[in-house]
């Protein structure tokens, strides 16, 4: 792919996208499709994959033996280390914290976690896609919560199956209203615990709790040049054969086999530039992240897809005599109602009855179970709802670490004796949008490149840890029902930040005095300036939200450059 870091100073491009991750590679595809001269910023490095897909990288291959060292990841990344997957294989994808500072009141934890590298945090995410409906795009209007949301599901469904086609979604057709279906490649396979678990669903709620496979952007057969997954497992590491949707491997390929991509890294983008004679913005300003030096690039549209909190953090920063509190911020809300979903409550046991079964493979995807409350009935406890995510397993061969003996018995005990079937729900609910959940500039702390680092208000609310406490409630009936042994309900008491899911803080409104975007995604204020990452949303949902990010991005694409050449922008 080309990446340029000597463009000429004068040059103009028709849009610039801020960010080359999820949406920030959708923009660039839709763009130059388009016919747009588009540049891509980047605050960090090129990721080669050759080099830096660690996927089939084996423990005894690395240093520390996949512990990593400890004593770097506690002083570089202790927010970062948070997740799973900044391990001794993958903190390469996530930031130096130290580098990249942020402050919260320390008895308000919020875990940021971020991937500045081309690509971002589509090398690392969980790849679950799901679809939206009207019960979640209709929700603050019936309940008279925050704002409307300005579409509905009949306005995003045709952009939900135009990513859905090029990305590759495995799935199995459900005929849920609260969850559409979408356009899906044949589904993994559910192993036989959780088939079990699934019937036993069925006999007790009928429709009304679903268990299905996961929807995930990674591929069960050939698509798009693309090879179907070889189920190694940990595509948190990066994948050789593009076997899941990553920008890297899908969008800006796409982009770039246009010729009308600019691809720039390390390229720290710190505000947009305002020209107050046309009200438009002009451009951005942007850190050389290696030589600290600052520079302007030019273009008629730009584009934010840098993350819910940085494209909020660069329009704080883009503060003029006209915007003073940030560029595109009349209506006083841009950095406000902040959500992230709570996540990491409900029950596991073990499923009895199944020792002679086994599976094959290492499935990169768990099971689904559709929202169920407040669906048809009200409950009387909460608003909105939760989907349950997790899977069955057997004990593999790492229990040897702490098992005792030696040998070719030991190895084959190892091999042959897994014991029962372990299974595992966890919910994934939404968080209501709020004014007192905010991000703003803080006063003196920077980071790295001299931009204002951001102080962060987020907290869980009443109905958020009334839902939490309902999953584990709900789980334990399902594992009950399935004649689960051993049940144990648990709540991991996780942090607003930790399920990286974090939106909400430029939402899309139908009154610019109470949102900062339109229904295509465009600044009231500003109209060549569009937010199409997490920042625009006007809720949550329960659904894991990348598909939805996506086919915003899509729609806003379409439209800006139909305004472009109609000459209103």
């Amino acid at each position: 792919m080309a990446v340029s870091r000597s463009e000429p100073a004068a040059r103009r491009f028709d849009a610039i996208v801020v960010g080359s991750g999820i949406t920030g590679g959708w923009a660039a595809k839709e763009l130059t499709q388009k016919g747009l001269e588009t540049l891509v910023l980047e605050a960090g490095p090129p990721i080669v994959p050759a080099r830096d897909y660690v996927e089939h990288v084996q423990a005894y291959q690395l240093p520390y033996r996949g512990y990593g060292n400890l004593r770097k990841l506690r002083a570089e990344q202790p927010i970062q280390s948070l997740t799973g997957s900044c391990d001794e294989w993958g903190s390469k994808f996530f930031v130096n914290d130290r580098e990249n500072p942020y402050d919260n009141d320390p008895d308000k934890p919020f875990a940021w976690i971020r991937g500045r590298h081309v690509g971002g945090r589509s090398i690392m995410w969980g790849r679950q896609v799901y679809r939206w409906s009207d019960l979640d795009f209709e929700a603050n209007a019936k309940e008279g919560v925050a704002v409307d949301w300005p579409i509905r599901y009949g306005d995003i469904a045709p952009w939900y199956a135009h990513v859905e086609k090029f990305i590759g979604v495995s799935g199995q057709a459900e005929g849920l209203a609260q969850l559409p279906d979408g356009e899906f490649l044949p589904p993994m396979q559910l192993n036989c615990a959780e088939r079990y678990v699934q019937s036993a669903m069925a006999r007790r709620w009928q429709r009304e709790r679903v268990l299905t496979i996961g929807r995930c952007a990674i591929l069960t057969r050939p698509h798009q040049g693309r090879a179907a997954c070889h189920y190694c497992g940990p595509c948190q590491r990066g994948c050789i054969t593009h076997s899941y949707f990553n920008s890297i491997g899908s969008t800006l390929p796409a982009a770039a086999a246009t010729g009308r991509l600019t691809l720039r890294p390390n390229t720290v983008v710190s505000r947009v530039l305002y020209d107050e004679r046309t009200d438009r913005a002009s451009g951005v300003l942007a850190v050389d992240a290696e030589t600290l030096q600052t520079r302007e690039f030019r273009g008629r549209l730009v584009f934010l897809c840098a993350s819910a909190l940085e494209s909020a953090r660069i329009l704080l920063n883009s503060a003029t005599t006209r915007f003073s509190t940030g560029l595109g911020n009349s209506s006083g809300e841009l950095g406000r109602n902040l959500m992230d979903h709570p996540f990491g409550a409900g029950a596991q046991g073990t499923i009895p009855g199944l020792e002679d079964h086994k599976s094959f493979g290492n499935r990169p995807n768990g099971f689904y179970v559709a929202r169920f409350r407040n669906v048809t009935d009200k409950h009387p406890g909460f608003l909105r709802g939760y989907g349950f995510q997790g899977g069955a397993r057997r004990l593999d061969w790492r229990r040897g670490a702490s098992t005792p003996g030696f040998g070719i018995e030991f190895k084959h005990a190892l091999l042959r004796q897994s014991g029962p079937w372990h299974f595992s729900l966890a919910g994934w609910g939404e968080c209501l949008p709020r004014p007192d959940n905010y991000v703003a500039l803080h006063p003196t702390l920077k980071d790295k490149w001299g931009i204002p680092a951001l102080r962060i208000q987020c907290t869980f609310g009443p109905n958020e840890r009334a839902i939490l406490h309902d999953m584990q409630v709900t789980a334990a009936e399902v594992l009950e029902a399935a004649g689960a042994r051993d049940i144990e309900t648990f709540d991991d008491a996780n942090p607003p930040g930790l399920c990286i899911h974090e939106m909400g803080t430029a939402r899309m409104g139908r009154d610019p005095r109470t949102s900062v975007l339109n229904s295509w995604n465009q600044s009231h204020d500003v109209p060549n300036v569009f937010v199409t990452d997490g920042a625009c949303m006007t809720s949550s949902a329960n659904q894991n939200p990348s598909l939805t990010y996506m086919a915003l991005t899509a729609r806003a694409c379409d439209y800006a450059v139909r305004q472009l050449r109609r000459g209103e922008l």
